[in-house]
């Protein structure tokens, strides 16, 4: 079953960690695609760039209309995310402890089982 690890992430959090912390997590991120590749359940991943420089197009009554900045007004964002293919829920939930951003207080990951995939594989 493929489920998508979304990773939340707080600026003011990322911005407090000393440069040992930032570097456990670089560590941490890739001993986990290291673990999920050997493993075969990893899929993809892809780091996400901040919302400051995102756009966001939705109907204005009269058809769409593209705005600068995020969906709604938040201090978290996604910051990126890990796609899986797992055995069960019990395997993806034991993945995502280990995710490094699941052990600092202020950042989360969430998990979503995938219900929908088309990879365009031709």
């Amino acid at each position: 079953m493929k489920y998508l690890i979304l990773m939340h992430i707080d600026p003011a959090v990322l911005e407090s960690l000393t440069e040992e912390q930032q570097q456990q997590i670089g560590e941490g991120h890739g001993q986990f695609m290291a673990t999920t590749k050997e493993n075969g359940e990893f899929i993809s991943t892809q780091a996400l760039g901040d919302p400051s420089t995102s756009k966001v197009v939705r109907s204005n009554g009269g058809g769409p209309e593209v705005t600068d900045g995020p969906f709604v007004e938040a201090k978290e964002f996604m910051g990126g995310f890990y796609l899986l293919d797992v055995e069960d829920e019990a395997r993806i939930v034991e993945l995502a402890k280990l995710i490094p951003d699941a052990s600092i207080p202020g950042l989360a990951v969430e998990i979503r089982p995938v219900v929908f995939s088309d990879l365009g594989d031709g």
